[in-house]
C-alpha cells in the first residue's frame, strides 16, 4: 500500500512525459501500481485562480495550440502552487525555437519563458497558474491515449486563422522534404523531383484536427500506411503544396 503523497509523487513525475519505466525505477513502484493509479485518477484542475480571459493573440494562439498538440505538455509544479507549459524544439531549427518563444509572451503578454537545453533539442518552458485553462486539452497521460477534442472558443479561433493552426502543427510534427521519382521519355529514363509536406502524429484525434483544417483550406491530402500504422499524412499535389510553401514553407 502507497500512501497519498507517494501516489501524487509518482503520477506528477508521469504527467512530466517521464515513462513509466522511468518512474518506476525511481521510485521503486511497479509500473502496473502507477498504471492503475492513472487509471483511477480524477481529471487535473483546471484552474485554481480566475479565468485569464482569452489569448492576447488569437493567431499567435492558434500557431502555439498546433505547437502544443504536437511536441508540447503542461506538468503541475510538485507543490501544486502552478503549472508549467512546455514545447520541445529541436536543435536543428533555431528560428522555430524564436518563433515558439515570441507566441508565448504574445499569447500571455508579460509571462516569463525560459529555454532548457537537452541533447539535440531544448525544451521552452514558462510558468503560470493558468495554463490548463489556455489548453484544456491538458490531462493525464500521454495525449494520444486520451480524447482530443477542442472547446467552442478553440475551435473559432482556428477557424479563424486556420494557416496559423497548421503552420504550428507542421512546425511540430511535421515536415517538408523533396521526393524524387523516375519516368521513361524517349527511351531514356529521367529523374524529377517534387516537393511534399508530411504530418505525422500517433494521436487519431490531432491528426484528424489536421485533415478538417486542411479540408477547410482546400488542400488535397493523402492518408499513408506504414508498418500497418496510419499515422502520416502526405500533401503532394502541385496545388496544394504550392498553398503550403505560401503559408507554411519549410522549418528553419
Amino acid at each position: 500500500m502507497y500512501d497519498v503523497s507517494t501516489r501524487k509523487r509518482a503520477l506528477a513525475l508521469v504527467t512530466q512525459g517521464r515513462s513509466l519505466n522511468s518512474v518506476s525505477r525511481e521510485t521503486g513502484i511497479s509500473r502496473a501500481a502507477i498504471r492503475s493509479w492513472q487509471l483511477r485518477l480524477e481529471p487535473l484542475p483546471r484552474m485554481t485562480t480566475p479565468d485569464p480571459g482569452p489569448p492576447a493573440d488569437d493567431c499567435a494562439y492558434a500557431y502555439l495550440l498546433g505547437l502544443y498538440l504536437g511536441d508540447g505538455c503542461i506538468s503541475a509544479h510538485p507543490r501544486g502552487t502552478g503549472y508549467y507549459l512546455r514545447i520541445a524544439c529541436a536543435d536543428a531549427w533555431p528560428g522555430l525555437l524564436q518563433q515558439c518563444r515570441e507566441a508565448i509572451t504574445q499569447v500571455r503578454p508579460g509571462i516569463g519563458v525560459y529555454t532548457l537545453q537537452k541533447q539535440g533539442y531544448a525544451m521552452v518552458t514558462s510558468y503560470s497558474r493558468h495554463w490548463p485553462c489556455v489548453f484544456p486539452q491538458h490531462g493525464p497521460g500521454k495525449k494520444h491515449e486520451r480524447p482530443i477534442v477542442l472547446e467552442p472558443w478553440q475551435q473559432e479561433i482556428v477557424d479563424a486563422h486556420p494557416w496559423d493552426f497548421i503552420r504550428g502543427l507542421i512546425h511540430s510534427d511535421g515536415c517538408r522534404i523533396t521526393n524524387w521519382t523516375t519516368r521513361l521519355v524517349g527511351g531514356e529514363r529521367k529523374r524529377y523531383e517534387y516537393p511534399r509536406y508530411f504530418f505525422t502524429n500517433v494521436s487519431d484525434d490531432i491528426r484528424q484536427l489536421y485533415t478538417d483544417t486542411l479540408d477547410k483550406l482546400g488542400i488535397a491530402w493523402t492518408q499513408c500506411t506504414r508498418n500497418g500504422n496510419p499515422y502520416n499524412i502526405s500533401v503532394a499535389r502541385k496545388a496544394s503544396v504550392a498553398l503550403m510553401d505560401e503559408h507554411v514553407g519549410p522549418k528553419h
